[in-house]
């Protein structure tokens, strides 16, 4: 199974005692490299079974962008949020069989340490608008093999 980890594109700086963390809204920079990454993840031949995303506007509005192009609907989920990790993913997979894949689109630093725990060590950054992905070798211990990890640039290239 490949399992792919997509950091939320570049979005409002939080500003103020009252702002509202879940309201981030994508920047127009962040929009226009998500949809690169689309066209780019797409030229790759990416085909996610399904898509999971953290429930903040961010997340989500990468996703809906991520989607269009892949064809998915995408499904807010409280696991992808803040404190996602490798204990939540058993259970957004059970039900798949290992020739499909899933992309998750959250926040940092959880997607690096997820991935980094998934490989068995080691140290990642994910960039806004930057990909991982992991093959999936075991469920029982979960545990994979870090294929590649793409930054926002080199998906901009693919992407043409």
């Amino acid at each position: 199974m490949e399992l792919y980890f997509f950091r939320h594109g570049h979005a409002e700086d939080a500003q103020g005692p009252d702002f509202d963390d879940y309201a981030r809204k994508l920047t127009d920079k962040g929009v226009e490299r998500t949809q690169d990454a689309a066209r780019a993840l797409h030229k790759l031949g990416v085909k996610p079974a399904r898509i999971y995303t953290s429930p903040r506007l961010r997340a989500r509005q990468t996703a809906d962008i991520l989607s269009s192009t892949l064809g998915i609907t995408p499904e807010a989920r409280d696991e992808v949020n803040f404190g996602f990790n490798p204990q939540f993913i058993p259970a957004l997979i059970h039900d798949l069989t290992n020739d499909l894949a899933v992309l998750f689109v959250g926040h940092e630093p959880d997607l690096s340490i997820t991935v980094c725990a998934l490989v068995g060590g080691g140290e990642i950054e994910m960039k806004k608008g930057g990909i991982a992905r992991v093959d999936l070798l075991a469920r029982t211990p979960l545990r994979g093999m870090l294929m590649w990890v793409l930054t926002p640039r080199v998906l901009e290239v693919v992407a043409g």
